[in-house]
């Protein structure tokens, strides 16, 4: 299910991050900025939204279905969350309008006190842990894995919540970037792999945590450090002054991080492991166009399917030496409940979002760059598009390798079978798409544009997974047969 109905939402034709995640200490103005830093994230979930403050002596939250901007704007929410220290959470979920109990940060009242969490990722072994803590008494009451970890922090007797949350941590496998929020501390961590990003911020004193560095711009915030792989950041005060700690409470792992994150879901103007998202996408677009020359492809013009193909189709076109054009304009203002999505009108769908520029593109042969296929179906409709606005030759070019496997590390993607990649050769797949060639970027050039000098085999630098099938951390729940059988049943009729 989703929001609209029982059908994909017109012209979804991406993976989709299922979030991002913010946490301030030491501001007075925590919420707002929280707020902002959310709107910032807003690319990595777009369905639902949250802020968690301690106020010195109660926890308060307001959670939302909707954008931050909707849900936030108010500034009576804003002053009901008065505080110095909070974190904030936004989410992209396909299961319907029952969703809210799923809205993050999840808070729980434990005995050293309150106790709030919100994470970017997904643990790979929480349903097996679901059922082991069910088992014992647990009442869960989301189907969030970010609840997994609640019950594991309540069901252990360190008396420091400091210790409870690695003891809680070490029983789980995944790929998470988390941050909690106590009466007294704002917690970052990263897991071992190092798999999602979580970034280091200062404003002021104030310490800010955020999946992203666009976060800190938003508020006027310096971007301090990324969080490393496996590292526990601790913010709070010890005699009146903020001071930040950190440990590494995990066992040293290789770091896999997500190579997608430079691709596609990173916002172009955040700077992730020491990278500028937006220069290493234009080094894709480079690479990518020294391989189609080199297999004879020649344009007219190099055309963006935006906005995500805009900065390969830059570097592109400079090391094409062939013109960039805004031959597609993207409509801006179309909703995903624009319209009622009769079958018709969802045919039309791609034709909402995007228009071909026929005073450009009418009579030349071009080339046009996205940043992947996973369906199929956006690709198909905006070729058939541009033909019919009078383009002679249509070549496409993908900013990533063939995506023949799902994400089982906090990406929504569909399964293998789903998948143009996995289920035709690049041939079949340009006969599918309607392209006169379809050229991906190969492994090792993507590794290249990722500064890499290409992609060790024995130890990748990256976790490329939804290219290469090489999953670096185990899918315990996949290979457990997957999620209990009724809490399946209930996803599927949309009652989760």
């Amino acid at each position: 299910m989703t929001p609209e109905g029982p059908y994909p939402p017109m012209d979804d034709d991406h993976f989709h991050d299922e979030c991002g995640v913010f946490g301030i200490f030491g501001s007075p103005d925590a919420a707002a900025h929280t707020a902002l830093g959310l709107h910032a994230l807003q690319h990595r979930g777009q369905e639902a939204a949250g802020i968690v403050v301690f106020n010195g002596e109660h926890f308060q939250s307001h959670r939302a279905l909707g954008k931050v901007g909707d849900k936030f704007g108010k500034q009576a929410i804003i002053d009901r969350l008065k505080s110095k220290m909070a974190i904030g959470h936004v989410r992209y979920s396909t299961t319907g309008e029952a969703l809210f109990r799923n809205i993050q940060p999840l808070f729980a009242d434990f005995e050293f006190g309150g106790l709030s969490i919100a994470h970017n990722g997904n643990l790979t072994n929480s349903y097996v842990m679901r059922r082991q803590l069910i088992r014992q008494g647990a009442i869960f009451q989301s189907t969030s894995d970010t609840e997994t970890i609640i019950h594991l922090v309540a069901r252990n007797d360190y008396p420091k919540v400091i210790d409870r949350l690695i003891y809680a941590l070490q029983q789980v496998t995944g790929a998470y970037s988390l941050v909690a929020l106590t009466r007294e501390k704002l917690i970052g961590v990263r897991d071992p792999r190092g798999v999602r990003p979580l970034s280091l911020g200062r404003l002021g004193d104030a310490y800010i945590l955020a999946s992203e560095s666009c976060a800190f711009d938003i508020i006027g915030a310096q971007f301090v450090r990324d969080i490393d792989p496996g590292e526990m950041v601790i913010i709070d005060r010890k005699d009146g002054r903020i001071r930040l700690r950190t440990h590494k409470p995990f066992q040293s792992q290789a770091h896999r991080f997500c190579i997608f994150e430079y691709i596609y879901f990173a916002r172009p103007d955040t700077r992730l492991e020491g990278r500028s998202v937006y220069e290493v996408r234009k080094e894709i677009g480079r690479e990518l166009a020294r391989e189609c020359r080199a297999k004879g492809i020649v344009a007219d013009m190099i055309v963006p399917v935006p906005d995500s193909g805009v900065p390969s189709a830059l570097g592109f076109a400079e090391e094409a030496r062939t013109p960039f054009e805004l031959g597609i304009i993207r409509n801006h203002y179309v909703g995903r409940t624009f319209i009622e999505p009769s079958s018709n009108i969802r045919h039309l769908g791609v034709k909402l979002k995007h228009n071909a520029n026929a005073e450009i593109i009418k009579g030349k042969k071009i080339i046009l760059v996205d940043d992947s296929i996973v369906r199929g179906t956006t690709s198909q409709k905006i070729i058939e598009m541009v033909r019919q606005a009078g383009a002679t030759e249509v070549h496409m070019c993908i900013a990533s390798p063939p995506t023949t496997n799902p994400c089982f590390y906090g990406i929504d993607t569909p399964t293998r079978s789903e998948l143009l990649a996995a289920n035709y050769d690049i041939e079949d797949t340009a006969t599918q798409i309607g392209a006169d060639s379809l050229t991906h970027i190969s492994l090792d050039g993507l590794y290249k544009a990722c500064g890499e000098p290409g992609r060790d085999i024995e130890t990748p630098a990256y976790c490329d997974a939804c290219f290469t099938g090489d999953y670096p951390i185990p899918l315990v729940d996949h290979e457990d047969g997957g999620p209990p059988a009724q809490l399946s049943l209930l996803n599927e009729q949309g009652i989760f």
